[in-house]
């Protein structure tokens, strides 16, 4: 079932927007509560925490964010990788071919 956090944002199936939502609210949590235990002052701790839970958000889902990325660019790299491998074993262009050889001139 799909929940839609402020009528667009679809958790579900949105990369990272869960985990950003759930440490949003932890963040969101510890600020507020230390917030009212250091001054006591009950409006100005939960706007601290509306405040911890903004950037706490977007802290972690940007961080998380540019992993998928990372890692969407290094599996795109073993994929070509993998294919020129099919493509090249075997052939003379087979730069593992050319290396062997050249090792065993070496010896």
């Amino acid at each position: 079932q799909s929940f839609k956090l402020l009528g667009f944002l679809d958790v579900k199936n949105v990369p990272c927007a869960r985990e950003s939502v759930l440490y949003g609210s932890l963040g969101s949590l510890v600020m507020g509560l230390g917030h009212f235990l250091a001054t006591s002052r009950v409006r100005r701790s939960c706007d601290v925490a509306v405040g911890g839970f903004i950037c706490t958000m977007l802290g972690y889902w940007c961080y998380c964010r540019y992993n998928l990325a990372q890692q969407r660019i290094r599996q795109r790299m073993l994929k070509e990788g993998m294919k020129n491998r099919i493509l090249f074993e075997g052939s003379y262009l087979d730069p593992e071919k050319e290396q062997a050889g050249s090792e065993r001139s070496d010896s």
